[in-house]
């Protein structure tokens, strides 16, 4: 398999770069991509070293690395551009069209990105991450009435960093409730949730996937055998379609993706 090394530049988190970066590349599954964040580059002396071991690999192996770029300033953007890589500059291609149509000047200052979320919105997505920790797992039940979605699903189908994520990114009330042996040997909805249906979104996961996670987790156990996770998934899935509960497949989607869909159920039933 064919490595190229990819360099993701920015002034200021990278998280930029590297989202966008990283998006392109799922493009071209035939290349192992080496990856290397470079993120606070916002001196020259900085943006040298950057392009010394950018200039190092390219003579090592004959290979120029990618970069990519949300860097603002001029000068070393500049820099950037002489440096033996092929650059992909996120800003400057976005940004110079969006200055003609708009027939205004960038400001060109830094950190703008994220700048953007506003106080309450900051303290909206704290509240948020503190009741999906607190209502992680079936911890508490007391607060489900002002869940924006409580997530069901067998344990390690991925309900933790989900609503973890739906907190962080959107600020949504996230809970989530496992889905033991004792609950799936009943046809019914666990007590503590059937007055929160209407909340519900469950998590399904292809037994196979479920066994390698819960085997990095405790292996050579019967709670990650094959045939427990079997056992699991189909009572899960059994009882998820039999209550009308809506759910979404796990086994190969990203927690991000999981969360996107989420939501965009979420507004579909609650608009």
């Amino acid at each position: 398999m064919m490595k190229r090394t990819v360099f993701f530049v920015s002034d200021r988190t990278g998280i930029t770069a590297e989202g966008l970066g990283n998006s392109l590349l799922t493009q071209f599954e035939s290349i192992l991509f080496e990856r290397n964040s470079q993120p606070y580059i916002d001196t020259t002396e900085k943006m040298q070293e950057v392009i010394d071991q950018i200039n190092q690999i390219t003579e090592q192996h004959s290979l120029r690395p990618l970069v990519f770029s949300t860097l603002i300033d001029d000068e070393l953007s500049a820099m950037l551009h002489h440096s033996q890589a092929m650059v992909i500059d996120f800003m400057h291609t976005f940004i110079d069209p969006l200055e003609k149509e708009l027939n205004i000047k960038s400001s060109h200052s830094i950190g703008k990105t994220h700048g953007l979320v506003q106080d309450g919105q900051q303290k909206s997505k704290i509240d948020a991450i503190h009741f999906a920790l607190q209502h992680d797992d079936g911890a508490s039940f007391v607060q489900y009435d002002k869940a924006d979605v409580i997530l069901i699903g067998v344990s390690r189908s991925g309900k933790t960093p989900t609503c973890l994520y739906l907190a962080l990114q959107y600020g949504l009330l996230a809970a989530n409730y496992p889905l033991t042996e004792d609950d799936l040997d009943k046809t019914l909805l666990p007590q503590a949730l059937q007055p929160f249906r209407n909340k519900l979104v469950g998590l399904a996961m292809d037994a196979e996937r479920l066994q390698k996670i819960r085997t990095q987790r405790t292996p050579e156990s019967r709670y990650a055998s094959l045939h427990q996770c079997q056992l699991e998934a189909r009572k899960a899935l059994a009882m998820l379609q039999e209550q009308g509960i809506p759910y979404l497949d796990t086994t190969a989607t990203s927690i991000e993706e999981t969360a996107t869909k989420i939501r965009m159920l979420l507004r579909k039933t609650h608009p």
